[in-house]
């Protein structure tokens, strides 16, 4: 790799090292040269704009014992900082090192002037690009993407290898309820669970989340959960207009006779038909003299 690059060079050439499938000793000769070093583990300060929030204790214990077993493959990416170095990229590898004891962890020096704001877009993408966020997280680093980092959609899509209604549908996820993001930032709740949440107004929402908790349901069982629901107070209202709309016919008789105009009865009354001035008039004569 070499130094001095912006922050597009980067991403684009530590992204190809890391879908290689080259060997450890291939990748440090051909692929990083001499940016490539031994770096003593606590030396290197985690980078303080990591968009990920949680880490799984299980899958990082994998990952370490498979460094432990195999070595490091692709590895960290580092920028000086004083006598120390900040991590930009590789913060599960940095974690798992530090699981297993080790000293020293292989690192990509990257000779670049990166700001606060450039340092997070390069954790950001990273981040994206090795799929190590949860549904929520990964639908923050988005929308911090988009609005704040001014990358446009049509840029997104391609960095992320994503269409733009994939992105549009994980955008969505930050409309859920706080409860429903935690038990889907937890793995409790799928994605398709939270796609069918998104419909439920918020206090609906807790409900069916427990209702999928407690019954373990699956994402078409939630389907037809909610359907059901939806149906049932679809065929409440529609009676409820029924009997609203049928009346006493001896009622509607005296009414009919007391009101000499066209009208008809609806959910919230009575509406009656007035074309005109004259018929407005002859309906307030006839009210006055009611209450007299």
């Amino acid at each position: 790799m070499a130094l001095g690059k912006g922050l597009g060079a980067i991403l684009e050439e530590v992204g190809q090292a890391y879908e290689s499938e080259l060997s450890e000793e291939k990748i440090r000769e051909e692929d990083l040269g001499d940016a490539v070093r031994e770096l003593p583990v606590e030396a290197i300060e985690p980078n303080p704009y990591q968009p990920r929030k949680s880490f799984d204790p299980e899958r990082l214990n994998e990952l370490a014992e498979s460094i432990r077993r195999h070595g490091l493959l692709q590895p960290v990416v580092v920028i000086p900082n004083g006598e120390g170095w900040i991590l930009v990229a590789g913060e599960r590898r940095l974690r798992a090192h530090k699981i297993i004891g080790a000293e020293k962890i292989r690192a990509i020096i990257a000779d670049v002037d990166l700001d606060r704001l450039r340092m997070r877009e390069l954790a950001l993408v990273e981040n994206i690009q090795r799929e190590n966020l949860n549904p929520v997280e990964l639908a923050e680093a988005y929308r911090e993407l988009l609005e704040v980092h001014g990358i446009t959609h049509e840029e997104l899509a391609s960095i992320v290898h994503k269409s733009r209604s994939q992105i549009t549908n994980t955008l969505r996820l930050l409309s859920l309820s706080d409860y429903a993001k935690k038990q889907l930032v937890e793995g409790r709740l799928s994605q398709g669970h939270a796609k069918i949440l998104l419909s439920l107004p918020e206090e609906k929402q807790r409900i069916v989340v427990d209702t999928i908790l407690g019954r373990k349901l699956s994402v078409r069982e939630t389907e037809e959960l909610v359907k059901s629901n939806r149906d049932r107070k679809t065929e409440k209202k529609s009676r409820k207009r029924e009997q609203i709309g049928k009346r006493d016919p001896e009622l509607e008789a005296r009414l009919a006779r007391l009101l000499p105009f066209p009208h008809r009865f609806t959910p919230k009354g009575i509406e009656i038909d007035l074309p005109d001035d004259a018929a407005l008039e002859a309906l307030i004569d006839l009210l006055e003299k009611s209450r007299r």
